[in-house]
């Protein structure tokens, strides 16, 4: 039997290599073969990692099962895992510095502050602490595993994690709405206050229209710049840790410039899913494809996992640090996940005692704002003190004196079981849609188009979200902050969200649109100036059928979420046509537009003078397709070929003047910078998609399956499984994603050993 539980010293040829950053993360690497003896197990457990480093995980209680999980994730992507327990902690600056202060103080005001209650427990999964702990327990033996010898980035920077807690994983902020709907709602107000109410809707344009009522008692004159300022503050769990000054001669990750392209266009960050009935699929069962979109880096965002106990059989992706799968199937059901954009949270302005402004006005009294003391270490300086107020709507984010009033966010991460994702763990067991959905119930957080196909033929869909029931004198759904003084508040949560069930058409299929039925009311969130290409496209694809006969296999999906067709762009090539230009140049790239089948195909160059072009006339496209419409075209003539002017000239600076270089993919790159040091940085790649399609830039993960064959479910993800540099599953998964190629999710215990790379037992420690 091999014990590890090492701790590495440096001899004199190690200290040679110090100064490589290769060697040392070499010398780091988690043990993923052999055996290791573990405090805290109960048995045996089995980890087999396929070949693109999923973890299969085999235990025989539920205890060892997410015991493990917390013990995987943490061999993979300890770093990871701090940083992100260090960004919701507000913890950043003591290893960061004073310039991550603000975001520590901001994060600790809006966070959760009520610990794990009994409410917080019951709302997500009946076994919640047990699973909690576990996982927690599981991430603290990886760390005392290891001892000295942690993953590379804690050896170059000096930082120690600290063990985990059951609470841990229920971290939470609710800066999403801070950085999104309420910056939105403060922008509104200022607007409304400069245009009036019906020009500023009008120029919002929102879906589903409302007429925008001025809050009663709202004076818009106090939603200064000021205020929008304080509610702008971003706070992204990114930050520049310094490497220690042993290390002299390695360079911390600096700067890259990207090239800028039209909103929209290169940093859309959506989410598509889709389920169709067995009326439809080439097998007779349902099928299921999700690509949920985030921000794309290195280490991935997500984690791939298959968890399998009695009582639990489930794989899929969710987020390293939690326990569970957030996105997948077990034996049952298949499910996934896009946006809906539920309106959560909301500000009030709570109006201040002249003479006292420890106190706001709450229907016709004045009561104490609730008043908190916390210290914030920053590396450097001496610890700071901060003091947070908290009115009954929630923390006072900003307090305007000069004006008498206070800015309090009321958000559902103030309530209960709001952690994102931990939803998921009473989906991990459900046996058919209709459990399914009876687990959104219990959804709360992030608000998610949930959908889900059975082995028993059923297809459904919710819009899951805990959903503030408003209520007061004038018509509120969100969008203007109100009064604090009582006349508006929170009545509850909804329980009558959008949902379906086997719909006749036989397909789900969801987008980040509008996604209200007709005459849904009151809404749960809006959307401005809609532009739903990606929806309408899957729509269209779906309405079609599939290629065999019209029904669907899992290859039809896979092209589906590959699919780069822009009918924006395709429209547009209406406008290069009919007429010819005396500028041979222009004449080129007018041509090569012509011709163009609106694919953003990483190789075309029509794509990439297109949409440098359109970046040049940026506003006009428009009015400039309405003008061929009327046959008015000698000045849109005019237009159009000065943009081309520009963008041949703009390509030429950027690429140079060989234009068989000018090609889509120059534009569309992905990068895999790594966090802390520029020497870990993983290759660039060049990119199909984008610019508004299906095959949206911000999708690692993906997942397709046929719920008459689980074995036969395929994914996707990048970089790799392991967020450890020069190790196995590092970087290796960039090359098959850019490609559009996706690799297989074995699921059954013969399927997963024919595909196993490494396999690692688990073993209680001996007495």
């Amino acid at each position: 039997m091999l014990l590890v539980c090492l701790s590495f010293g440096w001899g004199p040829a190690e200290q040679e290599s110090a100064a490589d950053p290769h060697a040392l993360a070499a010398a780091s690497l988690s043990r993923i073969e052999g055996e290791i003896e573990l405090a805290g197990l109960q048995a045996v457990v089995e980890v087999l990692r396929d070949r693109w480093g999923v973890p299969h995980i085999y235990a025989e209680n539920v205890d060892d099962l997410f015991f493990a999980q917390g013990f995987v994730a943490a061999q993979d992507r300890l770093w990871q895992l701090d940083m992100w327990r260090r960004w919701l902690e507000g913890r950043s600056a003591e290893v960061a510095g004073a310039d991550r202060f603000e975001v520590d103080r901001i994060m600790r005001l809006l966070s959760w502050r009520e610990g794990l209650t009994d409410a917080e427990l019951a709302s997500y999964h009946p076994e919640s602490e047990r699973i909690l702990s576990a996982f927690a327990a599981g991430v603290n033996a990886f760390i005392e595993h290891r001892g000295d010898n942690l993953p590379v980035e804690f050896r170059l920077t000096g930082i120690r994690p600290e063990p985990w807690t059951a609470r841990t994983p229920t971290l939470r902020t609710t800066l999403t709405g801070v950085g999104g709907s309420i910056v939105a709602d403060l922008r509104r107000a200022r607007r409304v206050a400069e245009l009036g109410a019906e020009e500023a809707n009008r120029r919002d344009s929102p879906d589903p229209f409302y007429e925008l009522a001025i809050p009663r008692g709202l004076d818009l004159s106090v939603i200064t710049e000021e205020v929008l300022e304080a509610f702008s503050n971003s706070a992204g769990r990114g930050f520049d840790v310094p490497l220690l000054p042993e290390y002299p001669t390695l360079e911390a990750q600096a700067e890259q410039w990207t090239f800028p392209l039209p909103p929209g266009h290169r940093d859309e960050i959506g989410s598509n899913n889709w389920v169709i009935s067995g009326a439809l699929s080439t097998s007779g069962k349902p099928m299921l494809a999700n690509d949920p979109h985030r921000q794309v880096g290195n280490p991935a965002l997500r984690y791939l996992a298959h968890l399998d106990a009695p009582g639990w059989s489930v794989i899929g992706a969710g987020e390293p640090a939690l326990p569970g799968i957030a996105i997948g199937h077990n034996e049952h059901i298949a499910w996934g996940l896009t946006i809906v954009g539920t309106d959560q949270i909301d500000v009030f302005v709570e109006q201040l005692h002249p003479d006292d402004p420890s106190r706001v006005l709450y229907r016709g009294e004045y009561e104490p704002l609730h008043v908190e003391h916390e210290t914030i270490e920053v590396r450097g300086e001496a610890p700071r003190d901060v003091t947070f107020e908290f009115s009954r709507h929630g923390p006072i984010l900003y307090k305007d004196i000069e004006h008498g009033v206070a800015f309090a966010v009321r958000s559902f991460a103030q309530e209960p079981g709001t952690a994102p994702y931990l939803g998921s763990l009473r989906v991990n067991q459900a046996s058919n849609c209709l459990e399914f959905l009876d687990a959104m119930d219990g959804w709360k957080s992030p608000s998610e188009n949930m959908i889900c196909g059975d082995v028993d033929g059923n297809i459904a869909w919710r819009a899951a979200a805990l959903t503030p029931n408003r209520t007061g004198p004038t018509p509120w759904y969100g969008r203007l902050p109100v009064p604090g003084t009582g006349e508006y508040e929170w009545d509850g949560f909804r329980d009558d969200l959008p949902e379906e069930l086997n719909p006749e058409r036989g397909w789900i299929a969801t987008a980040n649109h509008n996604i209200q039925p007709p005459g849904f009311h009151p809404p749960i969130m809006f959307k401005s100036g809609p532009t739903y290409a990606r929806f309408e496209r899957l729509a269209a694809m779906l309405s079609a059928g599939g290629s065999n006969d019209g029904l669907f296999s899992v290859e039809d999906f896979e092209r589906m979420q590959h699919d780069a067709y822009s009918s924006a762009g395709a429209s547009a090539v209406r406008l290069f046509r009919g007429w010819s230009s005396s500028d041979e140049n222009i004449e080129w790239a007018r041509q090569q537009i012509a011709d163009w089948d609106g694919v953003f195909d990483r190789s075309s160059t029509a794509a990439v003078l297109y949409i440098t072009w359109r970046r040049e006339v940026l506003g006009e496209v428009s009015e400039l397709l309405g003008a061929v419409s009327r046959s008015t075209t000698a000045d849109s003539q005019a237009v159009v070929e000065d943009g081309l002017r520009s963008a041949i000239a703009r390509l030429t600076e950027q690429f140079g003047a060989d234009r068989s270089q000018w090609r889509w993919g120059r534009l569309n790159v992905q990068g895999f910078r790594h966090s802390l040091l520029g020497a870990f940085d993983l290759p660039e790649v060049e990119k199909t998609g984008g610019a508004g399609t299906v095959y949206a830039n911000g999708a690692t993960f993906r997942e397709i399956f046929d719920l008459a064959d689980w074995d036969g479910g395929v994914a996707t993800t990048a970089p790799g499984q392991s967020g450890q540099p020069g190790g196995p599953h590092y970087g290796d998964l960039i090359e098959g994603w850019a490609n559009g190629e996706y690799f297989p999710l074995a699921f059954s215990r013969a399927a997963v050993e024919a595909v196993t790379a490494h396999r690692l037992v688990l073993r209680p420690a001996s007495e």
